[in-house]
């Protein structure tokens, strides 16, 4: 049971980092030119600066709210200023509810291949072999036994090694980011609460994707891990400041400290992450927020605050859609 809680739990906080890290920012390590290519590529994306919104049209309303999968003590502030949205709102939508967070402890226990290769050949033969022993030293930082890391699906393997070796502790101990202490919140005020999505959205996606380009993405994941733990802590610095624009652009740069990866494949790789974690998943998320703010006048959707910037943003949709975007005042 102990592999399928660890499966479970890194699941459950997909691109997190918790409060262990901290130190020297990847934001440091940028030149003048870099840091300036940076602010030009951040000012270009639409609703790029924000954390809380409020959309509306005619007399209904919806609190869009852009959070971070992780604990930390700036979060008491945070869920202080949406306080009221959430006490008074007549439904939830966040990406996954305790029900869906049953459901996959459930279907990871009885079905193993969701998350582990169980037929053909493991991870070690089908990579290089530097490939592979950058990713089991990766992986045995955070606590993982190779034999996980080496039977691993490379979506797994690469959402397990995007946290950084500083953040397990508290991952396997069970802090709690912001979605859910708005989980908490809605329990303890009686606020009903639905997902935007079926929990196995994430590994259904990535089954459409050839294993060649999985392995690029996965690739993507061999950073050493002092970049890492710099790169997250300015990923925490960005979002507390709103900049989330800024955090998605860095999240890109820092494939350039990648030792001998190539850079169109790392650009392509990125490329199709964002296409499958954020634009596909947008995109299915807006006919269930359609259909839950035509029934319920004060409606809240919290989701991972990169899911709110951009032309394939939740806002710039909702915007396409006749609703009227304002920064949410509490």
């Amino acid at each position: 049971m102990r592999v399928y809680a660890f499966a479970a739990a890194l699941l459950l906080a997909p691109q997190a980092l918790f409060a262990a890290c901290d130190g020297p920012s990847l934001l440091d390590r940028l030149s003048d030119a870099e840091r300036a290519a940076l602010d030009d590529a951040t000012a270009a994306v639409p609703f790029g600066d924000g954390l809380f919104w409020t959309a509306t049209k005619k007399d209904r309303q919806i609190t869009v709210i852009g959070t971070m999968h992780l604990p930390d003590p700036r979060h008491d502030a945070i869920l202080t200023a949406i306080d009221p949205a959430l006490t008074e709102a007549d439904l939830i939508l966040l990406e996954m509810t305790p029900q869906e967070e049953r459901e996959m402890q459930e279907a990871i226990a009885s079905d193993t291949s969701l998350v582990f290769i169980d037929q053909g050949p493991s991870l070690p033969d089908q990579l290089d072999k530097a490939t592979w022993d950058a990713l089991a030293a990766a992986a045995r930082d955070r606590q993982m036994p190779g034999f996980l890391a080496a039977k691993s699906q490379p979506w797994f393997l690469m959402a397990s090694l995007s946290l950084p070796p500083c953040a397990m502790d508290d991952l396997l101990g069970g802090e709690r980011g912001l979605d859910q202490q708005i989980m908490d919140v809605a329990e303890a005020s009686g606020v009903p609460m639905q997902a935007l999505e079926p929990w196995s959205t994430l590994p259904t996606l990535f089954a459409e994707v050839p294993l060649s380009d999985q392995i690029d993405m996965l690739r993507l994941s061999i950073l050493g891990p002092d970049v890492q733990a710099e790169a997250y802590v300015a990923m925490l610095d960005g979002y507390f400041a709103g900049q989330i624009a800024q955090v998605w652009e860095m999240s890109g740069l820092a494939a350039g400290y990648i030792d001998d990866i190539d850079p169109a494949a790392a650009e392509a790789a990125f490329a199709l992450t964002e296409t499958l974690m954020l634009d596909r998943r947008n995109a299915a998320w807006m006919p269930v927020i359609a259909e839950a703010s035509a029934t319920h006048d004060r409606l809240v959707v919290a989701a991972g605050a990169a899911h709110l910037i951009g032309e394939g943003g939740v806002l710039a949709r909702l915007q396409n859609d006749g609703w009227a975007i304002a920064p949410y005042l509490p």
